[in-house]
């Protein structure tokens, strides 16, 4: 199995509500990656490409692959902060 996904990366918890809440609101998930998120992946509108398992943490690839494509996570903390994963495709 392999996921595809994008994903808006931040420092804080608060902001993430705030950017999750404007996503709810119709804001553009790829634009808010490219403004709000840390990762250098926010050029592609925060596009990681394809992965299979072991290639992300674990707390991300868990989340991703529970996701339906095209349906955006809850907020999921790692290592490196608090992510919002957009789950683009799976095969």
């Amino acid at each position: 199995m392999e996921w595809r996904a994008s994903h808006i990366l931040v420092k804080d918890r608060k902001l993430a509500e705030s950017i999750l809440n404007m996503i709810s609101k119709g804001g553009k998930f790829e634009s808010l990656a490219k403004e709000y998120s840390t990762c250098p992946s926010k050029s592609k509108g925060g596009d990681l490409g394809w992965f299979g398992p072991g290639q992300m943490v674990k707390e991300f690839e868990a989340a991703t692959s529970k996701l339906s494509s095209g349906r955006i996570s809850k907020i999921v903390k790692t290592q490196f902060g608090f992510h919002l994963i957009k789950k683009t495709g799976q095969k």
